[in-house]
């Protein structure tokens, strides 16, 4: 099954983001194999202000065994994480 991990940063916690990027994408290339695509959420201004994860063949306690350990999440980035089952379509 699929699943997407929406994760939205906190108010004014680019630098946060930018401190702990390169350990979290040393984080995503652990289950690069499970993962149809990855990349930030952006702003009108173009800034990074979340994340979209889309897994495939991970159970869901996988997942959220991971995200507990991303980088990102240790560092208090995200308001909030929500998983969701999803299908691709295209």
């Amino acid at each position: 099954m699929q699943y997407a991990a929406i994760c939205i940063d906190k108010e004014n916690s680019e630098n946060l983001r930018l401190e702990n990027r390169g350990d979290h994408i040393a984080h995503l290339k652990k289950v690069k194999d499970n993962m149809l695509l990855a990349g930030p959420f952006l702003t009108d201004a173009g800034r990074m202000c979340g994340s979209l994860l889309v897994f495939n063949g991970m159970k869901l306690e996988e997942i959220e065994t991971w995200l507990e350990e991303d980088p990102y999440a240790k560092a208090g980035l995200f308001a909030s994480v929500e998983v969701k089952p999803f299908k691709q379509v295209i």
